[in-house]
């Protein structure tokens, strides 16, 4: 096997993902602290064409070099939004037609392999804060919250991980 060449790739330029169908979802990031992160979800989201990602609270926003670092261009292609408040993001979604879900262990969560999209719904994703998670204030005002199962010693993934799983399976059920 030999590996492929970035010009054998075929991959879209920003131009043209802007014209692409997206796949019915939204990422909104509660407070993520790690540029990193940010980085990373966004280019994951370029990956699987999500609609937009939405920053919230101290989440940093472009342009920034440490989100560029790892979204290596995706935040240019990415659609993006600020909200002071996560609050006022997920009111926004809702307001716009979205079932929105945080990613959080919570009582009564959906076990994302047990998850049921339907292609008719619009759908959001709200991840959270590297320590706290998502507020428990947001997840209180969300439609539900799935959870990823876990069979080790750790209690949680990194968020940017999180991100890829979850975006993953959405577009899988979505596409």
């Amino acid at each position: 096997m030999q590996k492929l060449k970035i010009t054998e790739m075929n991959r879209l330029t920003p131009d043209e993902f802007k014209k692409q169908q997206k796949t019915p979802l939204i990422v909104v990031l509660d407070n993520v602290r790690s540029l990193h992160n940010v980085g990373s979800v966004f280019r994951t989201s370029d990956a699987f064409l999500v609609e937009a990602v939405y920053l919230c609270g101290i989440t940093s926003t472009p342009p920034h070099a440490e989100i560029h670092k790892t979204a290596l261009g995706a935040e240019d292609s990415v659609d993006w939004q600020y909200f002071e408040d996560t609050h006022q993001a997920v009111r926004f979604l809702k307001e716009q037609g979205y079932c929105v879900y945080a990613i959080e262990q919570v009582q009564g969560s959906t076990l994302l392999p047990d998850l049921h999209l339907s292609g008719d719904e619009k759908y959001a994703v709200v991840l959270g804060n590297e320590v706290k998670g998502v507020q428990q204030s947001v997840v209180d005002v969300c439609d539900g919250c799935i959870e990823i199962p876990q069979f080790g010693t750790k209690h949680s993934l990194n968020v940017s991980v999180t991100g890829g799983i979850v975006i993953w399976e959405f577009f899988k059920q979505l596409k």
